[in-house]
């Protein structure tokens, strides 16, 4: 535990330090989500391979429902404070009404990302877990989260992409349903 306070608290400190790094890791934080999601989105008219990126956008959505859902499952068992309200990091956003571990922001990027490159979309899974690597980074900076909740939300990502992978079969009757849709 001593680590995971040291490491969280490090990263931390360098909040404060300059409004321009700060206001980039704000904005990561509360929009990374939203941009990892858009870009997902604008695959759907890809020219290149469309059905296979079609099938990896629709089984990258499912693996981050499941993976939230997974975390609100975990939620209902693991009560750990925030480490804002553990005097380990100082917040400069606003405070989470909910448990810290695990992460929401690492699970949802982490299982997009980790789907396109389960699914062989190298370009793709790489410019995409750039963006989730800083998103992760991001919910430490900005003093929402240890490092150890981050970690638990990007397994959880990790294993909920597989499990989709596993269950959701490209070319599957439901496969073809929906990626032809539009």
């Amino acid at each position: 535990m001593f680590l995971d306070e040291a490491t969280t608290s490090w990263i931390n400190s360098f909040a404060g330090q300059s409004d321009s790094l700060d206001s980039l890791m704000v904005a990561i934080s509360i929009a990374g989500i939203s941009v990892i999601i858009m870009i997902v989105i604008l695959q759907w008219w890809s020219l290149t391979d469309a059905h296979h990126v079609r099938h990896s956008c629709v089984a990258s959505g499912l693996a981050f429902l499941l993976g939230l859902s997974v975390n609100q499952f975990i939620l209902l068992f693991v009560h750990r404070i925030r480490p804002y309200d553990d005097g380990v990091t100082h917040l400069i956003v606003s405070k989470s009404m909910d448990w810290s571990f695990p992460s929401d922001h690492a699970t949802a990027a982490i299982a997009i990302a980790a789907m396109f490159f389960l699914k062989n979309l190298k370009g793709r899974a790489m410019a995409l877990g750039i963006l989730g690597f800083l998103v992760c980074v991001s919910r430490v900076y900005v003093g929402t989260h240890y490092v150890t909740d981050v970690m638990g939300g990007a397994i959880t990502g990790i294993l909920s992409a597989l499990f989709i992978c596993c269950l959701y079969r490209e070319g599957s009757k439901w496969d073809r349903f929906i990626t032809n849709i539009i």
